[in-house]
């Protein structure tokens, strides 16, 4: 096979792609004045979200040059605005988020290989983190894969930035944008893409005020730039455009309402060649950065002329021209290779093109049949001919030779071999475990995608005018919801057969038994086979292992196994493992399904942690308001409790049968209903009730006063997760009873000790139980607080129970077991 470039491959990556939207003529024209542009920028930043959109979208509709931005995460240790999943899951639904805003304001994605592990509040603490040597290679990839001429990065690389992956998000790029051009940096990296020196870099600084604060003696020019035109051609905003592409990201929360007017943003120069007034001063962003290519410029020029805006297929020959010539340009440029698909694409738009390749199911098994429905319809007048077609699953094209009647629908039922070392639909970031801050990606030329490029996929050949042009399209199963029309969703490589343990942890306070429950799912007909789990050392399980045996593809049979843990405390793993023919398959399966993206399916390890534990509760009736989404209810229900979820309904009825009720995380964000029974749960705590409040926002809170004293909320936090934990009142109840608190119960923490403590609060009825702090950060008392009031008990808490009670940190149940305990001493 004939070596490709990564180049090459940038290109048809962005090729491949389903459900490409029809553009309308304006957007055409855009797309044709665009071909006269040769400039390109990249935006550098840390998370989903910190991307200015409004600057990419002025970059790519206004000034038209190739837009990137790198986030060098995926938002993987953010909260959770619309549902329970953590991690590396709702790095998932970011990564899809950002997609989606891309498709608006036009910039392309990328990312780096670093795992966004929490708020951090030092470069020195994110790079002790990360792999530095891999993340700054990694910048240094994206620069001399990219090509940009300009580098914007949107914080500065100190403390100015606030969050640590913000600062070394700056300061990784400032030291790539040397690096980058340097061939004795990242050697290896050179058999795929070559140096690049981009012209300059730039801090696109908030305010004015904020690019004059720098040290004292700094004189580094900075231009303003209004970037909030209006573009009649599109007929919105940038700003418009920017509000739209940020209200993607709605899992943070994040949506915007359009701002009008001018927007004047500022560019502090840091690296490379100063602009004067300009970002693209000095560089030529025109054909003649191209040699040879002054029939081309005419050619386009001739184009954006000419065109018709009622008949854009009228402007087809053009587009063919220019192609013609492109040909005969030096085929390695970035660019030439950027305007032939950029022409590629505009046909398809000219033409009316639409073409795709729909299976009869959502997914199916490497190795077997599927059943495929290819459609092709040309809607406008101009000739094309459809010379193939070539699916995933044939050797050969199906050679068609059909001229395209205008608007006719042409469909071809086929059946496809599935090839049988085709990969499962996993995440390619998430096939191996994170290693030290880093997704651990083997193939150099993966890293940046943000997606996996399709295993399954339709290659259509077309004839315009004795050019051919090939397009490849993943297959995309497709519905009609009756309320929603119609539906796109990712077509689907499962494992033969997935095991999914029905809690994620399983907490032993003795050594009576408890049922765990693995529902098996067949992904293809006519499965048979042995499911057993794998437990540690000391453990045992009744029966050892059971038979299934499923006809249908999608049936579920569910399997119960008593599990008795050893006699003295012990944690350890269980994993369940199917064997169909021999084979083991060890996989779970979960859906991420929001209407707002596509739906995504992971493959996680079958498993769930086992923890024989001394953790002793006296409550058993729970009451739960959920918040932001959380499962902490899941773990109440671990040691013992019975829990009720208090929706308004339940809140409007007597409350006084709860042993305590528990407030989720951002509940008094995110829960009108809290206004109106605020006072309810108060006078449910003053007659005897407990109450326990985990964190909440300082800002948009529904209630001005979450508890019965006056208490203010602030952004204070501990971001590391192994902090001293300092026993303020160590003879009080929550550090007594029923647990005996240690400090050993603040072991194996993950990411934080928690976020948004008090600040302040009436020190005459709140008692603060600890003081923590991170490494040369003053005390904050502002973890727990507790009050007595009337009868009753109330307990705020920032500590992230919402993050240790899933993860299985054992300290954190005997903890929380006291908290809701605490009214029964």
């Amino acid at each position: 096979m004939k070596k490709i470039t990564i180049a090459v491959l940038l290109f048809i990556s962005f090729q491949i792609r389903a459900q490409v939207p029809t553009l309308s003529s304006s957007e055409i024209y855009q797309g044709i004045k665009k071909l006269n542009v040769l400039g390109s920028v990249l935006h550098i930043a840390a998370h989903p979200d910190d991307e200015n959109t409004l600057m990419l979208s002025y970059m790519s509709k206004d000034q038209l040059v190739r837009t990137g931005y790198l986030s060098l995460t995926r938002g993987d240790g953010g909260q959770n605005l619309i549902g329970a999943e953590q991690g590396a899951n709702i790095g998932v639904i970011r990564t899809q988020e950002l997609l989606g805003a891309r498709k608006i304001d036009g910039a392309t994605q990328f990312f780096s290989r670093a795992y966004d592990f929490g708020f951090s509040k030092t470069r020195k603490e994110t790079l002790n983190f990360w792999d530095q040597n891999k993340v700054l290679g990694d910048v240094v990839w994206m620069i001399r894969k990219f090509q940009p001429d300009v580098i914007i990065t949107r914080f500065p690389p100190d403390p100015r930035a606030g969050h640590g992956h913000h600062q070394t998000s700056a300061y990784l790029a400032e030291e790539a944008f040397k690096l980058a051009a340097d061939p004795n940096a990242y050697p290896d990296q050179l058999k795929f893409v070559k140096t690049w020196q981009a012209k300059r870099l730039v801090w696109n600084t908030f305010t004015p005020g904020f690019t004059n604060k720098q040290p004292e003696g700094e004189k580094n020019p900075f231009i303003s730039l209004e970037i909030g035109g209006y573009n009649p051609v599109l007929g919105k905003s940038y700003t418009e455009i920017a509000a739209e592409s940020r209200s993607q990201h709605r899992s943070q929360g994040f949506g915007s309402a359009p701002a009008r007017g001018e927007r004047i943003d500022y560019f502090l120069h840091k690296e490379g060649t100063a602009a004067k007034g300009n970002l693209f001063d000095d560089v030529d962003i025109s054909w003649k950065r191209v040699d040879g290519s002054q029939k081309v410029q005419s050619l386009v020029s001739d184009a954006i002329k000419n065109y018709d805006i009622s008949t854009p297929s009228a402007s087809v020959p053009a587009l063919l021209k220019i192609n013609q010539e492109l040909t005969k340009l030096d085929t390695t440029n970035i660019y030439v290779k950027a305007k032939k698909q950029e022409i590629s694409d505009l046909l398809v738009q000219c033409l009316g093109l639409f073409f795709e390749t729909n299976p009869v199911e959502f997914s199916s098994v490497a190795g077997d049949l599927a059943d495929i429905k290819v459609t092709v319809v040309k809607r406008s007048k101009y000739p094309v001919k459809l010379i193939s077609l070539n699916w995933t699953g044939v050797k050969s094209d199906s050679i068609l030779n059909l001229i395209l009647g205008e608007n006719e629908m042409n469909a071809f039922n086929k059946r496809a071999v599935l090839p049988s070392d085709l990969k499962t639909t996993q995440p390619y970031w998430l096939l191996k475990p994170i290693d030290k801050g880093i997704f651990q990606i083997d193939n150099q030329q993966d890293i940046g995608y943000p997606e996996n490029r399709p295993g399954t996929k339709t290659d259509f050949v077309f004839d315009v005018d004795g050019q051919k042009f090939t397009y490849s399209r993943p297959w995309t199963y497709k519905f009609t919801d009756p309320a929603s029309g119609e539906i796109y969703r990712p077509f689907e490589i499962r494992p033969t057969i997935t095991a999914n343990i029905n809690e994620p942890v399983f907490i032993f306070p003795n050594t009576t038994s408890k049922t765990l429950s693995v529902m098996v799912e067949a992904q293809k007909s006519l499965v048979k086979g042995i499911l057993k789990l794998d437990l540690p050392k000391g453990w045992k399980s009744d029966p050892a292992s059971v038979n299934f045996d499923m006809t249908e593809k999608y049936q579920e049979q569910t399997y119960s196994f008593n599990i008795t843990p050893p006699a003295k405390n012990e944690e350890g793993i269980v994993k369940a493992v199917a064997i169909v023919d021999g084979k083991n398959y060890d996989k779970s399966i979960k859906t991420i399904d929001y209407r707002h993206i596509p739906s995504q399916t992971l493959f996680p390890p079958a498993e769930a942690k086992l923890a024989k534990l001394d953790v002793k509760t006296t409550v058993k009736n729970i009451g739960y308001i959920a918040g932001a989404g959380d499962d902490v209810p899941i773990a109440l229900r671990q040691m013992g409790c019975t829990v009720t979820m208090l929706n308004e309904s339940a809140l409007s009825k007597d409350l006084s049968g709860y042993d305590a009720i528990v407030v989720g995380i951002r509940a008094y964000n995110t829960e009108n209903r809290l206004t109106y029974y605020q006072e309810k749960l108060m006078e449910y705590v003053k007659n005897g009730g407990t109450m326990v409040v985990q964190y909440t926002i300082p800002q948009r809170m529904k209630v001005k006063q979450i508890g019965p004293y006056p208490l203010q909320l602030s952004q204070d936090r501990v971001a590391e997760e192994d902090a001293e934990m300092r026993f303020l009142k160590p003879e009080h109840a929550l550090l007594n009873y029923p647990n005996k608190i240690t400090q050993k119960d603040f072991n194996g923490w993950i990411q934080e000790r928690g976020l948004y403590f008090a600040s302040d609060w009436d020190k005459s009825n709140y008692e603060a139980i600890f003081s923590s702090n991170d490494t040369d950060e003053s005390l904050k008392e502002g973890s727990v607080l507790y009050a007595k009031y009337g009868k009753g008990h109330y307990i705020y808490t920032g500590l992230s129970f919402f993050r240790e009670l899933p993860a299985g940190v054992t300290g954190a149940y005997r903890l929380f077991a006291n908290m809701i305990s605490v009214g029964k001493k």
